[in-house]
């Protein structure tokens, strides 16, 4: 497996990643055990970067992670998030206040079982607390030797450059895929500008970009892919023809719809690392092996022209969550 250099910092990962939100209840209900499985075939493979979140699963995501891959710690980078909780009444909700991000430290380093959390985000920014002091705080966290980097989620540019000015910012978690180029243009380039790192997160679309998604009925139950605007049916069916593109590349070439994808994304730059979700070992073989694929120009200007800014029908998250996305 090819590595990647995380910002200016002296951490180093494999260039894909597995993003581990999927390994607890959201697109359906897992399986601890095939969960365990999966995470250890990702580690056979070389795949050493392993993304979860206080909030995935309300901390059980970090128990498993700690369950599968606690023997192996020296070989893995772990990333985990903090500012963000379950509400009593159902949901989430974000807070950022410094005591709170101190706590969720400790809580996050408990349940991975390690004395150290190599990349920790703020997961989303709470719109009461200046983002100056939330990630003075989680700066602190490094200074106490709990930390080694620190990153942010979903911020706009302006944000960005507040939080690595109060402290050094490593990487920046968004979502990008050829469905979703937010990033591209001042939020990309101003992490160039400052050496940070794009994570990019749902690089297949959510599993729309593997081919593998029709109509509601691919989906798992109790999928909450099912309230998402481009997962309606109607989007569903217009979001189709994006594909033949992909599809049309990755017949030439051998492999599947899924590692052309993931493919692109790597092209995008070496600054960039994608880290798609899965709780299947098949996948997780199957996206290692986009490391491979190379992609001539012709491709990339292919699928460039396919796939402009806004092609996709429908928002990519449900309308609740558009205020807390791009701060």
């Amino acid at each position: 497996m090819k590595t990647r250099r995380l910002g200016k910092s002296d951490i180093e990962v494999s260039a894909i990643g597995l993003g581990c939100m999927s390994l607890t209840p959201f697109y359906g209900v897992p399986d601890d055990a095939e969960s365990i499985t999966t995470l250890r075939r990702a580690a056979e493979l070389g795949v050493s970067f392993f993304d979860s979140s206080i909030f995935y699963g309300n901390g059980r995501n970090e128990e498993i992670i700690a369950e599968a891959l606690g023997g192996m710690r020296d070989q893995i980078t772990l990333a985990t998030k903090c500012g963000v909780y379950i509400k009593h009444t159902g949901g989430s909700g974000y807070l950022g206040h410094p005591e709170y991000i101190r706590q969720c430290c400790d809580a996050s380093l408990y349940r991975l079982k390690t004395d150290v959390i190599d990349l920790w985000y703020m997961h989303r920014l709470d719109p009461d607390t200046p983002v100056e002091e939330s990630v003075g705080a989680m700066g602190r966290c490094v200074e106490a030797g709990k930390v080694r980097a620190i990153g942010v989620c979903e911020v706009k540019p302006e944000t960005l450059r507040r939080a690595h000015a109060t402290y050094p910012i490593t990487a920046l978690q968004s979502e990008y895929s050829l469905w979703t180029r937010d990033p591209e243009g001042e939020l990309l380039d101003t992490c160039r500008e400052l050496g940070i790192s794009l994570i990019a997160y749902s690089p297949l679309g959510r599993g729309f970009l593997t081919g593998a998604i029709k109509s509601q009925t691919d989906l798992y139950d109790d999928d909450r892919r099912t309230i998402f605007p481009r997962f309606s049916e109607e989007n569903l069916n217009r979001n189709q023809t994006l594909l033949d593109t992909i599809r049309e590349i990755a017949s030439a070439k051998g492999c599947t719809p899924g590692q052309i994808t993931l493919a692109w994304v790597l092209a995008q730059g070496d600054d960039i690392v994608p880290i798609p979700g899965t709780r299947r070992v098949a996948h997780i073989e199957e996206n290692v092996g986009a490391a491979d694929v190379q992609l001539g120009e012709s491709d990339l200007a292919a699928l460039d022209q396919a796939f402009p800014k806004d092609a996709a029908s429908g928002d990519r998250v449900p309308e609740i969550q558009i205020p807390y996305i791009n701060q």
